[in-house]
């Protein structure tokens, strides 16, 4: 039995929300089998959502862009860190209040939608700062933002993603940029609000009602711990940024309630299992040694990741890991530990 309902994980639960970037696509083009996965979604009737800490498209535009790579989607079913950003500021600051946005457009619109005045420098009295993901963020408006907030302004960060995907690897995110006003400033911002805060899978989740809610993300460090601080089951797929050996160092935190490669785990039970398993389990035997973990044994490849979460989450060895059988070495190699 691979799920803890001895039938298709998506049974389970009433709303699955997805994060969007490694999961659903990756920048501009969908992750393969990700439409035909929401589709058959759609098809049985599911309730879906999508919560995603990029702060550079308003709801609106990402419900477009997912219907134009045949995913339908309305606004009401996106929820962005920049909306909910802006709907913080709202709901603290009097209506008309200037607000200094560091990011894309998008952001600017939304503090624009929730009543408040978007301004770009310190001599426009701004009373906030918002920070957000923007690909012509640069040291002037960065010099801003530090001004203001020296000034007094409240400093909200839209998310603290260190990096975001992109089909040539890891680039710079939102993170990064609030780390350099983090250092200029000797501080912190006072509120984050994205992932892995848990405001935007709460909101979410009271959507399903009574009914249970699987998030399903690519990041251990967002949306698996923001799952968790949110008090619901995850999903994490292999698509995006957080692979095996991250995940077998993984704190507990950060650690999901299940691992598929991509999202066919959501209905094929031989597409999924879930963390920890045992150290004993599927075929395989797992020990820990001073060299690491010694994967031992023949089976899935998923079975063997069950077994090396629970003696690596358990122990603490690893991500370090060697095989003492030819079936551990292809298994390994499976689930890119090989040497």
């Amino acid at each position: 039995m691979t799920t803890d309902t001895g039938d298709r994980l998506v049974d389970g639960y009433s709303l699955v929300v997805f994060d969007l970037d490694g999961v659903i696509y990756l920048i501009d083009r969908p992750i393969p089998g990700a439409v035909e996965a929401v589709g058959r979604l759609h098809a049985e009737g599911r309730t879906v959502a999508y919560a995603t800490n990029n702060a550079s498209r308003r709801a609106s535009e990402v419900a477009d862009l997912l219907t134009g790579m045949g995913v339908p989607a309305g606004p009401e079913e996106v929820l962005t860190s920049a909306g909910a950003s802006a709907e913080l500021l709202a709901e603290r600051l009097p209506a008309g209040s200037p607000v200094l946005v560091v990011g894309a457009e998008a952001l600017r619109a939304e503090i624009t939608a929730v009543g408040l005045r978007p301004v770009s420098r310190l001599d426009e009295s701004p009373v906030a700062v918002v920070q957000g993901y923007g690909p012509q963020v640069g040291w002037a408006d960065l010099a801003e933002a530090s001004l203001a907030v020296r000034a007094g302004a409240q400093w909200i960060a839209t998310n603290t993603d260190r990096t975001l995907p992109s089909g040539r690897g890891p680039l710079p995110g939102n993170g990064s940029l609030v780390a350099v006003l983090r250092t200029a400033l000797d501080r912190d911002p006072d509120v984050v609000v994205g992932k892995p805060e848990p405001a935007l899978f709460a909101t979410a989740a009271r959507r399903a009602g009574q009914g249970r809610t699987l998030v399903v993300g690519d990041r251990l460090d967002t949306d698996i711990e923001g799952a968790r601080r949110a008090g619901l089951d995850s999903l994490l797929v292999l698509t995006g940024v957080s692979d095996v050996p991250e995940l077998l160092a993984a704190p507990a935190a950060r650690r999901p309630t299940y691992v598929s490669v991509d999202l066919a785990g959501l209905f094929d039970p031989a597409a999924v299992v879930r963390v920890p398993g045992a150290a004993e389990t599927g075929g395989w035997s797992v020990r820990a040694t001073d060299g690491g973990l010694e994967l031992a044994g023949g089976g899935r490849p998923l079975d063997a990741l069950a077994a090396l979460c629970a003696v690596a989450w358990a122990t603490g060895v690893g991500p370090q890991t060697r095989a003492g059988s030819p079936e551990g070495e292809a298994a390994l190699a499976a689930l890119g530990l090989a040497d």
